[in-house]
């Protein structure tokens, strides 16, 4: 039988599991062993746990999965392993290797049904926008959702962003013209921007026309894969990849934007590894904001007029922006922006508690990790958190809403919109 899933095994990260001394030194930095506490959720406990599952030594049960599933993927113990043992990476791996021994969890097979079908997708989200007042209630105003009733897998007391009025990818052309002599920049909008966040993309189009590049949002792109391999379905993540090559493929950009720092990491580390043709389109995939910032947006930001009155703002690095070393690109960006003043956040390079699917299993750590990042937001007197995810804004604005403060999370790329929108 042809083999769909064409990421790596368990068996390929034999020999750097074998790298793992067990030291130790990733307690000290991994957010949910802060919270538990428990070896099995540290990163060299999971190591010893993929090992024996490799093995054949312990069975893939129920405890099994959720130890795994205990990973934010925020690749701290990564960075800070002696002898860097790609941890999520092996995650990741084991969680597939669960899967296709004991088959996906309902949640698993609802989330990547949907990612493959963007037709369905796109149905469900004009149902759920046209019944939003049956199933929503806004609290607090004019900052979430919540559900009115109980909804599968989602819980009730997390604050929701209302779903676009109409989907980024369908408010534009597929091609928009700038300088004849100017790169062709394909923008991959992924799900969030396109459903939930469309003024992300807004404010990401009048970037790129302010430096004269023509644009492409190819319309056949899909998810890019990150949700399904989170959730050990490497067989769909394999064909979203697919979908993606084919799509970007036939316009032949000179670059491929991405605006959301978990979708840079779908498209580049971990599409890469599906061979030749998956490697070379990964190659040109740039986060906007380093892309931003290489062609001379900050020069165009610093000439546009002084406000005369300016929020505060401060910053949240998503960890996969991070993990790249595009740590400093969005806040280069802000800096510029005579808009706002820029204000320094405590541990503004940690976690949100996000983590994809885990704030799904594991909604209470997700939100007493989130409960220190709103508590820093407060701290620093800002007005605003931009960052540069769109899950992580989602993450933000709940942590803000649950400790029920006013601040606002937003994406970089809004303010430099609203800035540019000024000025013309």
């Amino acid at each position: 039988m042809k083999r769909l899933d064409r990421h790596k095994t368990l068996a390929d990260y034999r020999q750097q599991m074998d790298q793992c001394v067990k030291c130790g030194v990733c307690r000290a930095h991994c957010p949910v062993f802060g919270e538990e506490g428990r070896e099995a959720v540290v990163a060299r406990g999971k190591v010893t746990l993929a090992h024996a599952l490799l093995n054949k030594e312990i069975e893939p049960d129920p405890l099994l999965s959720e130890n795994f599933s205990k990973c934010l993927q925020c690749g701290k113990c990564v960075r800070r392993c002696p002898t860097q043992v790609p941890v999520d990476d092996i995650v990741l791996a084991a969680r597939r290797e669960i899967v296709a021994r004991r088959g996906q969890s309902l949640f698993g097979r609802s989330l990547t049904s949907l990612l493959r079908r963007p037709r369905l997708m796109h149905l469900l989200a004009g149902s759920a926008r046209r019944a939003a007042r049956l199933l929503f209630r806004r609290v607090p105003q004019k900052s979430g959702l919540r559900l009115r009733f109980p909804a599968p897998f989602i819980d009730r007391q997390r604050s929701l962003p209302a779903l676009a009025k109409r989907p980024f990818r369908r408010r534009h052309p597929e091609f928009i013209a700038g300088q004849p002599d100017q790169p062709i920049i394909a923008l991959f909008t992924g799900c969030m921007v396109n459903y939930l966040y469309p003024e992300i993309g807004e404010g990401a189009l009048k970037a790129l026309a302010a430096l004269g590049f023509n644009v492409i949002i190819p319309k056949d792109q899909g998810c890019c894969g990150l949700p399904a391999l989170s959730a050990g379905d490497g067989t769909s993540a394999s064909e979203l990849a697919a979908r993606n090559l084919r799509a970007f493929g036939e316009h032949q950009p000179d670059q491929i934007v991405t605006l959301c720092a978990s979708c840079h990491s779908g498209l580049t580390h971990h599409f890469k590894d599906l061979g030749p043709d998956y490697e070379a389109l990964a190659e040109r995939v740039v986060d906007i904001n380093d892309l931003l910032v290489s062609q001379g947006l900050e020069e165009v930001l610093q000439q546009l007029p002084q406000a005369t009155q300016k929020p505060k703002v401060t910053v949240h690095t998503p960890c996969h922006l991070r993990n790249s070393g595009l740590d400093e690109p969005p806040k280069k960006l802000l800096a510029a922006l005579p808009t706002i003043e820029l204000v320094k956040m405590n541990k503004a390079n940690a976690c949100c508690g996000l983590g994809g699917t885990f704030s799904v299993h594991h909604y209470q750590t997700s939100r007493q990790l989130g409960a220190a990042k709103a508590n820093a937001v407060k701290e620093s007197g800002a007005d605003l958190v931009a960052t540069a995810c769109p899950g992580c804004i989602m993450q933000l604005q709940d942590s803000l809403d649950q400790a029920d403060l006013p601040q606002r999370a937003c994406h970089v790329l809004e303010l430099v919109g609203e800035a540019l929108e000024e000025k013309s």
